[in-house]
């Protein structure tokens, strides 16, 4: 199991800061982010927190999966890696010139 953990259902108002906190509560933190859109800089609801070990990451999940945070229900389960964007972010298109 990875250390790194996908964090959703986050309220809007949690920092990292908070999520840091939330998670230290199940072992030792060595990052947390949430992730913010681009352009407004508000939150999207979700984010990521990387523990010091795969146990304590297990700990985590099982402690936080199904839990409340502010009236919302948090995810908690181990992150994937990201998948790559074969279209560069081109739109609905793909890409692909429509004439």
């Amino acid at each position: 199991m990875s250390n790194k953990l996908y964090v959703g259902g986050l309220p809007f108002a949690v920092t990292e800061g908070r999520l840091e906190e939330i998670f230290s509560q199940h072992g030792s933190v060595q990052s947390a982010r949430v992730i913010s859109d681009k352009f407004t800089g508000q939150s999207r609801g979700f984010g990521f927190v990387e523990m010091a070990s795969s146990e304590e990451a297990q700990k985590a999940i099982e402690a936080l999966n199904g839990s409340q945070l502010d009236g919302r229900t948090l995810v908690v389960n181990e992150a994937r890696p990201q998948e790559n964007r074969r279209d560069g972010g081109a739109g609905r298109s793909g890409g692909r010139n429509r004439w």
